[in-house]
């Protein structure tokens, strides 16, 4: 099921401008324009209802498989997929003509210089991988999920005789090795119990009023709560755990494993609960802050 649904609200805050007129008329009829109706969307994506391709098309059937959740790789705009691959995945050295960035999200991934170390990075992990550079990537005996994202395509597979430096560095971030941050260490989170309630950790971007980063958001097991965007265009992505998510009248309770996602634009409080067991851990991609309230 993917539900993508629109409803009318009036913005908050609008400033009124003047209406086009010539100079006589609006010195008789003054007039301002009507505020600008705002209409929040909301996209949600299970993992089961996701459509796969190749991702590397020469490579057929040994390509690793790209669900695409929003966006399209394939072209110069904004996306983010599901990747999945094969047991025993290698590639042979190659590069990328854009930077993208990467989350494992279940099995194991190699991502690195092709001469480096076997690094195994597991769920939860975190990557960069510059445009240009070569390197190869690997999937463990069990295969692997993960998640990709890029800012600008299309996303191309090119051989290393094509390889250039864009100035950026690559970056592994084990699971293990992420710093995650109480609430009450962070203003975007509102928990009374800072220890026990949810947690963030700051990936990449800047957290700044209207500036675009991403986070990874962890909502203790039996959490119930809101993700309110402040208006800002949010894109969030499952990584670990069984969560919940309704939007009001904009989308009813889904159920969203591992590999699911959400996203909405304008002003929406996105109703979340993580299933008791296990924690959850949420992928956001946001162009600003966003504020999450709740309890477990």
């Amino acid at each position: 099921m993917i539900i993508r649904t629109m409803l009318p609200v009036l913005a908050v805050g609008m400033a009124l401008c003047a209406a086009p007129a010539m100079a006589e008329q609006a010195a008789a009829e003054p007039t301002t324009a009507e505020p600008t109706a705002a209409e929040p969307t909301v996209e949600v994506v299970p993992r089961a209802d996701i459509e796969f391709i190749p991702l590397n098309p020469a490579r057929g059937d040994a390509s690793p498989q790209a669900g695409v959740l929003w966006g399209d790789i394939r072209e110069d705009v904004p996306s983010g997929a599901l990747l999945t691959f094969a047991p025993g995945f290698a590639s042979p050295p190659h590069i990328h003509n854009i930077t993208y960035r990467a989350v494992v999200i279940g099995g194991s991934v190699h991502n690195d210089d092709p001469d480096a170390a076997d690094l195994w990075m597991g769920p939860g992990s975190f990557w960069v991988q510059p445009a240009g550079e070569v390197h190869i990537t690997a999937a463990g005996p069990e295969g692997a999920t993960a998640f990709l994202e890029i800012l600008s395509g299309p996303y191309l597979v090119q051989p290393i005789g094509r390889a250039f430096s864009n100035g950026e560095l690559p970056l592994n971030v084990d699971a293990g090795n992420v710093v995650w941050l109480d609430a009450s260490d962070v203003e975007w989170v509102d928990h009374g119990a800072a220890s026990s309630g949810p947690k963030m950790a700051f990936l990449w971007g800047s957290p700044e009023d209207g500036a675009l980063n991403g986070t990874f958001l962890k909502l203790p097991a039996g959490f119930t709560g809101d993700l309110a965007t402040g208006g800002v265009e949010l894109k969030a992505v499952a990584v670990a755990g069984e969560l919940t998510h309704a939007a009001g009248s904009l989308s009813p309770p889904t159920v969203l494993e591992a590999g699911s996602y959400f996203g909405s634009g304008g002003e929406v409080s996105h109703r979340l609960a993580c299933a008791p067991g296990a924690d959850c851990v949420l992928y956001v991609r946001a162009a600003g802050k966003y504020l999450v309230t709740g309890a477990n």
